[in-house]
């Protein structure tokens, strides 16, 4: 298994996770940040997304000439270029970063010769506004509603599959995403942001939703980290005493587990209402976890093990009563003699080497072998 550590140093720790996760992006397509979104060729989808969370819209060919339409403005297609968080792929699709509800609109795809190959009607709902609800704590999801603008709309939520369950081998948690519809009689249903763009009224019933329930599925084998696992060191800030995790890969159209001295954080103990030690961010989907404690954090993507978080070795040790604390100039002396020993060592390789190398003959025969080892 390959693992790739991240630096410990509190200074560089986001400038090198942001750069393991580009390299993990390129090396894992199917964890990638984005969700890959599809539509049947010649076809016009009509797709609810939520906000905040990448997508890539995907298209039949690669040389591809791609518009994009605002509802608003008479649908002239605007500029690409004038639109920060939208950016054509190299395998000629269309990544949307951080989609907002303005990035609402039509999006066409074409070919070399101006021919539409597909194209999209989004909805990218607010994740602001999600409503979230756990079966097992009795909550209910949100009812239907009438709107009676004309024609005796009905506003309901359209679900989504149940997604795979988070956890194997013992108790853990799935849960299913919904999307605000609007249906009038007789007519196919049409995304919410869609039926009602332009219209200046306030719905509270506009709004998706996540529902949670427990589950409980076997392991298919050994259940072990992936071929990358990234290491991390935190250290919760003076200033609120705490820390704000991310979990690489995951986004809340993926299972997301997350785990505190192999102790499971789940959605029922935050959706109760009873205090807890972490927060796990639900517009996100569990990708962010706030934590307030010194422990062993691990979050898992599609039951694989991604990253694992370490307390600070000051931190921690402060945490075991019947172990003593580090007062910090006796910290820095230990690294200091640490730092010189490494030191030390290296100048003593490099002599050794140009012993063998430029001063063979003064040396004699008697030579010892170093294996480096990549």
């Amino acid at each position: 298994m390959c693992r790739l550590v991240a630096s410990t140093q509190p200074s560089s720790q986001s400038t090198m996770l942001t750069i393991l996760w580009t390299l993990l992006s390129s090396a894992l397509p199917v964890l990638g940040p984005h969700t890959p979104v599809s539509c049947p060729k010649a076809k016009e989808c009509f797709l609810a997304l939520l906000s905040s969370h990448d997508v890539l819209l995907e298209c039949t060919i690669s040389d591809t000439n791609w518009l994009f339409s605002r509802l608003s403005g008479g649908g002239k297609p605007v500029n690409l270029s004038s639109v920060s968080n939208i950016r054509k792929s190299p395998e000629g699709g269309l990544h949307i970063h951080n989609p907002l509800p303005s990035n609402t609109g039509l999006y066409q795809c074409l070919d070399k010769y101006g021919t539409q190959v597909t194209s999209y009607k989004i909805d990218f709902q607010d994740i602001t506004k999600l409503h979230a609800t756990h079966t097992n704590l009795g909550q209910k999801p949100l009812m239907n509603e009438t709107l009676n603008l004309s024609h005796r709309e009905v506003v309901y939520t359209q679900w989504g599959p149940w997604q795979r369950c988070n956890n194997c081998g013992r108790q853990g948690e799935r849960k299913r995403l919904g999307y605000c519809y609007i249906k009038e009689p007789l007519e196919e249903p049409v995304p919410c942001g869609l039926y009602l763009w332009g219209a200046n009224m306030f719905y509270a019933r506009i709004r998706p939703e996540m529902q949670v329930e427990i589950c409980f599925v076997g392991c298919q084998g050994h259940l072990t980290g992936g071929d990358y696992v990234i290491f991390d060191n935190f250290k919760l800030t003076e200033e609120s005493g705490s820390a704000r995790l991310t979990c690489p890969f995951a986004s809340i159209y993926r299972p997301v587990h997350w785990e505190a001295d192999n102790s499971p954080l789940t959605w029922q103990d935050q959706l109760s209402g009873q205090t807890v030690s972490t927060i796990m961010d639900l517009h996100s989907g569990g990708q962010h976890l706030k934590v307030f404690q010194p422990a062993t954090y691990r979050c898992f993507v599609e039951q694989e093990l991604i990253a694992q978080f370490n307390p600070t070795e000051r931190q921690s040790k402060a945490q075991n009563p019947w172990q003593p604390r580090i007062q910090p100039d006796k910290a820095d002396s230990v690294l200091r003699r640490l730092k010189l020993m490494v030191l030390s060592i290296s100048v003593l390789a490099v002599g050794g080497l140009l012993c063998k190398v430029v001063f063979r003959p003064v040396c004699g025969k008697k030579r010892s072998q170093v294996l480096l080892v990549k």
